[in-house]
């Protein structure tokens, strides 16, 4: 039986003046405002530290399967994250030290599996950001059993288009589509500018809920005066 590939086109990349500024933008920043499009907290950084931004390369291999990644890491273009769906698989490591040298390579931003990957000592002395669900010592192998690149995928509970925008950070990993990176780029530029000089007055001693506001909405549905020391 012939092993089934679906294999299209890579998307169009997202304007690297835009990537500049979603390279800056903080995932909590965005998520203060937005509830969906964050990728689950069980994928998390094996570097610490690192944020990266840029355009999704979707990746679909099923099981001990890593044959078309193999392949996509073969063109792949600088800047790209690749966006992995192991549909379900939670046991073999697709990702190791050999795809690390390939991918940085490449120039490869940054690597997202929705499952394990292993020779987390060689992705760290490389220094290329990798997300995963943790290590594993049971590694994917070459079956050619089929799988698709740069079609949707569900990476931790969110559907990736090729084309969309991420961004990963040690917070997590949140996907935008195209249209809308734009919009939250700024959002996010704005609330953090807007932050400095909100920590300084905390820095001061200035009291938390005063500024932020807490402190005034407890009053008004209390009654109560809570502006001065005491209970403060």
């Amino acid at each position: 039986m012939t092993a089934a590939y679906d294999i299209r086109s890579f998307p169009e990349p997202i304007g690297a003046a835009l990537v500049e500024r979603l390279a800056q933008a903080e995932t909590a920043t965005i998520g203060h405002a937005r509830l969906h499009g964050f990728l689950d907290s069980g994928i998390r950084p094996v570097i610490a530290d690192r944020r990266i931004a840029g355009t999704a390369v979707t990746v679909r291999i099923p099981g001990a399967d890593s044959t078309l990644l193999h392949h996509a890491l073969g063109h792949v273009r600088a800047g790209d994250i690749l966006m992995i769906d192991r549909c379900g698989d939670d046991l073999h490591a697709c990702w190791g030290g050999s795809l690390t040298v390939a991918a940085k390579a490449r120039n490869l931003a940054g690597a997202v599996i929705d499952g394990r990957a292993t020779d987390f000592g060689d992705i760290r002395r490389i220094g290329f950001p990798v997300w995963c669900r943790g290590p594993s010592p049971i590694t994917t192998r070459l079956l050619a059993a089929g799988g698709g690149l740069n079609v949707p995928v569900t990476v931790g509970g969110v559907v990736v288009n090729p084309g969309d925008a991420v961004i990963a950070d040690d917070n997590g990993v949140v996907v935008l589509a195209p249209g809308e990176a734009e919009l939250w780029a700024r959002y996010a530029l704005d609330e953090q500018s807007e932050e400095i000089p909100f920590n300084e007055a905390l820095e001061r001693g200035e009291r938390l809920g005063v500024l932020s506001g807490a402190t005034a909405m407890i009053e008004e549905a209390t009654g109560l005066d809570l502006g001065g020391d005491e209970g403060t």
